[in-house]
């Protein structure tokens, strides 16, 4: 009997088919909400992306965009709770539900979607993996680190791009892996290796970390594409939904000019986007189960996508990187956000 037969049969009308089909059970938002506080896994120190200092107080990108979710999703940002994660544990970690949401500068790749059950919720950054050499090499390009001793840590797309990148090249190397970020850092600035392989935005915070940080570069090598993103778990599409439009809420402040600084100006404002944006218009908020002004939250407690790009890793952070393809669109980058409409 075909299933449409069987509902005809039954009596059964399509409310009472989805409560067959989908047990009722608390989301992740919902569960966010009762608990008050986000749970959200971070890397273990990345200069620049999620990083804690001797007060125990937590930074870096993926920090504020941790913290602008809690704003949306509880009014506060401050209310988020950090949980420091190696590349190994991760992906485990947040399937087991110890945490809500990663924002670790994971890499968005089709074997992590598909074959751990996880989603991408868009790409926050831009990334491509580098290396950071000593100079004593004497190299200037990524093409002269034949035979080199390489520091890499393992489990990451990092470790399977190097090789690529040797085999394509028809170069050798000697991989030294380490289980964690740290120890592969410790271990080229020990001289275990003349080369750290990283994505290139935690390469020039590596570089800061040196005793001495004149005698070793970034080379200008790009091997990868890194599109770096939060992750949420695949079995909990409204949660996804809210965590991906809080970054796009980010990108379409910037665009649309409204920043921490100018709050009230935009509250004010007649313009239809902008209205939509505040919520004034639209109900979009209801829709993702947040209140009207969810997307005006963000912008106030971290600051729109250019105001935390300057702050953690542009022109106001000690490690000044430009902003490149993370421009917007029709500033010559590739950030692009949907409309909110």
């Amino acid at each position: 009997m075909s299933k449409a037969s069987w509902i005809r049969r039954s009596g059964l009308g399509l409310a009472a088919l989805v409560g067959l089909a989908v047990p009722a059970a608390a989301g992740t938002l919902d569960t966010v909400k009762q608990r008050g506080t986000l749970q959200c896994g971070v890397s273990e120190g990345v200069l620049g992306f999620s990083a804690k200092d001797d007060k125990g107080a937590w930074s870096g990108f993926d920090v504020d965009f941790c913290r602008a979710v809690a704003a949306v999703v509880l009014g506060d940002a401050s209310k988020v709770a950090f949980t420091p994660l190696s590349a190994s544990q991760r992906f485990d970690v947040l399937k087991s539900g110890k945490v809500d949401l990663l924002a670790r500068n994971s890499t968005w790749t089709l074997g992590r979607e598909a074959e751990l059950g996880l989603a991408f919720t868009g790409i926050t950054y831009h990334d491509g993996q580098g290396f950071l050499a000593k100079r004593s090499l004497k190299v200037d390009t990524a093409l002269s680190l034949d035979k080199a001793k390489v520091c890499v840590e393992a489990g990451t797309t990092t470790q399977l791009n190097l090789a690529d990148f040797f085999k394509a090249n028809s170069m050798t190397y000697e991989e030294k892996v380490f289980p964690s970020a740290a120890e592969a850092f410790a271990a080229f600035e020990g001289g275990q290796c003349d080369v750290l392989t990283r994505d290139q935005s935690a390469l020039h915070g590596e570089r800061l970390r040196l005793a001495k940080p004149a005698e070793a570069l970034v080379l200008p090598d790009v091997i990868s594409k890194e599109p770096l993103g939060p992750v949420v778990r695949s079995d909990d599409f409204p949660w996804f939904t809210v965590v991906k439009w809080v970054n796009f809420a980010l990108v379409n402040g910037e665009e649309l000019g409204i920043s921490s600084t100018n709050i009230d100006e935009a509250l004010k404002s007649q313009k239809p986007d902008v209205r939509r944006f505040t919520g004034a218009e639209g109900g979009f908020g209801r829709a993702l189960g947040l209140d009207a002004d969810w997307a005006i939250r963000a912008i106030k407690a971290t600051g729109n996508y250019a105001e935390i790009y300057e702050r953690n890793l542009g022109t106001e952070s000690k490690l000044g990187i430009p902003r490149g393809l993370n421009q917007l669109w029709s500033m010559g980058g590739v950030l692009y956000a949907p409309p909110l409409r």
